[in-house]
This record gives C-alpha cells, sequence and structure tokens, in this order.
C-alpha cells in the first residue's frame, strides 16, 4: 500500500477539497482553530511546494473521528513502524 498521496490523489480518494485539507493542517485564524492533522504524523512538508499526505492514518482518522483514543492507537502503531524506532541489532559489526 502507498504511505504518502499528494494532495490530489488525497481528494480524490476521500472526497475532502484542498481547501479543507489546509484548514485540518493548519488551523483557521478566522475561526481561531488549531491544526486537527499533525505534521509529521498525518501530512509532511518535502519543500515549499510539497505536501505529502499519510493516507493510511488519514483513512483511519475519517474512520474514528468519533473515537479519538482509537485513532491515537493508529497513531501510536505506525510511529513504532518507523524504521527510526526499531531496535538496534547487537553483536558484532562485519568489516
Amino acid at each position: 500500500m502507498v504511505n504518502f498521496v499528494k494532495g490530489r490523489r488525497l481528494s480524490e480518494l476521500t472526497g475532502i477539497s484542498a481547501s479543507t485539507f489546509k484548514q485540518y493542517r493548519l488551523g483557521s485564524k478566522q475561526r481561531n482553530t488549531q491544526p486537527i492533522w499533525q505534521e509529521g504524523i498525518h501530512w509532511q512538508r518535502v519543500n515549499q511546494r510539497l505536501t505529502l499526505y499519510n493516507l493510511p492514518l488519514i483513512l483511519d482518522w475519517i474512520a474514528n473521528r468519533a473515537n479519538p483514543l482509537e485513532h491515537q492507537r493508529a497513531i501510536e502503531t505506525y510511529l513504532t513502524s518507523l524504521p527510526s524506532n526499531q531496535p538496534q541489532k547487537r553483536g558484532r559489526r562485519v568489516s
């Protein structure tokens, strides 16, 4: 499964508009709301022009909007699965 997608693809898969993504990412100053999606978890800013979205977590968020604790478990599972969070192998190095 593809983990990260561009906004256009996310919109096709979820039916959520790009302007709504922006509100979920950044919050709304006009409405004085905080972001819903967390940078580094739900989305990544690759550079100034490219933002990628974590498709599995966003789909889980949609499915579990009424149950934030369940979505938090999905976030923890995702973070645990990252290569940077895997235990280091012990033993001798082969040169």
